[in-house]
């Protein structure tokens, strides 16, 4: 590189050298290298022991998309199932900023004061654009994250909620195995996620305000046809009297929808998270939903049919992923989207050559 202060005409300056750069990595730092992943007969006994770090670990696995991770994963949910299904599970949900969190807060404390273990398994929701996720449920329940027998886990939507839902499952019966007799699933608000999470839980909690308009209108019909406990947050102070009104809105509307499966009459009540009025309330309406569901046998049939429904989402998702995971058809999918695009072929007809192929192709192995 050429330097001005070596021209002759500066030939009085005079320049010092320049302090070395130290190197960018410590000389002295050693490469620390990966510990080998446990087996799985170590992982299940550290689960079934309730080691929150190997319980941890199992469900960074289950959530892993790497294929020799899947495989370890499979095999410690399937050594775990037969120490599973024997906890509460409720899914929570409502309109942003309807309260979830610090309800969910409130709401564990309150069962935890009576023993047990409890697991909090968040959806959170995932930038379309760069794939990221906050994960700051736990910044919202203060107490609950530092309460000794509770687990918090926020798992990323990532764009496919069919897969979280399914990871979330299968976290289920890993937190199961480990002790945990409560669960709750908390949603990333109102859309198709109720419906993933209403088909794996026992419970379905929707929680709503009041005094932001036409409480009806906030809600999809759909959702309050799913949910077996309705309640309106924030019933304190001046917003008492319009949680009131609310109630008694949520519950004509609810006699104008068919009966539920299960032949329970979902009820409604008030309550207040921030400052935990009404909290006992909104669990004795639980005990009596779980007496009801017991004694009539719908537990055990909507836990079966769950099991079932599942087994072909399972399905679902394999083919699609061996699908797309295929390199010719990759290959095939990218010329055809060409002429799609250029208009030298119909969206219909290019969809049917490209299964097409892909048919020929198993059928030739």
């Amino acid at each position: 590189m050429e330097h001005i202060e070596n021209d002759e005409q500066f030939a009085g300056l005079t320049v010092n050298e320049g302090v070395a750069q130290p190197p960018i990595v410590n000389p002295y730092m050693t490469r620390r290298r990966r510990r080998p992943l446990p087996t799985s007969g170590e992982m299940v006994e550290g689960i079934l022991k309730g080691d929150v770090t190997t319980l941890s670990r199992a469900v960074t696995l289950v959530e892993s998309l790497s294929p020799e991770h899947q495989v370890l994963a499979q095999e410690i949910i399937e050594k775990c199932l037969p120490h599973s299904g024997n906890s509460r599970r409720i899914g929570i949900t409502g309109v942003p900023g309807a309260g979830k969190s610090t309800s969910i807060d409130t709401f564990g404390l309150h069962v935890l004061k009576d023993g047990g273990k409890l697991a909090v398994l968040a959806i959170d929701p995932s930038s379309e654009r760069t794939k990221g996720s906050i994960l700051g449920d736990k910044t919202r329940m203060e107490k609950l994250s530092i309460h000794p027998n509770a687990f918090i886990r926020p798992s990323p939507s990532a764009g496919s909620l069919g897969g979280v839902a399914r990871k979330t499952r299968e976290t289920i019966v890993l937190c199961e195995a480990a002790g945990y007799n409560n669960i709750f699933v908390e949603t990333v608000g109102v859309g198709q996620s109720e419906t993933a999470v209403h088909s794996m839980v026992d419970f379905f909690l929707l929680i709503q305000l009041a005094g932001t308009g036409d409480e009806l209108q906030g809600i999809k019909r759909g959702i309050m046809e799913m949910a077996d406990g309705i309640v309106i947050n924030k019933a304190d102070g001046d917003n008492i009297d319009r949680a009131r009104l609310a109630q008694a809105q949520f519950r004509s509307a609810l006699h104008l929808f068919p009966p539920t499966l299960s032949g329970w009459m979902p009820e409604v009540l008030c309550y207040s998270g921030y400052y935990e009025i009404g909290i006992p309330e909104v669990w004795e309406m639980i005990d009596r939903y779980f007496a009801f569901i017991k004694e009539n046998g719908y537990f055990e049939r909507k836990r079966q049919e769950q099991a079932r429904y599942w087994m072909y989402e399972t399905i679902n998702e394999q083919l699609r992923n061996h699908f797309y995971n295929n390199e010719d058809v990759d290959a095939l999918l990218a010329d055809k989207e060409r002429r799609v695009l250029g208009n030298q072929q119909s969206s219909f007809t290019a969809a049917r050559d490209v299964l097409d192929f892909y048919f020929k192709k198993l059928s030739e192995k």
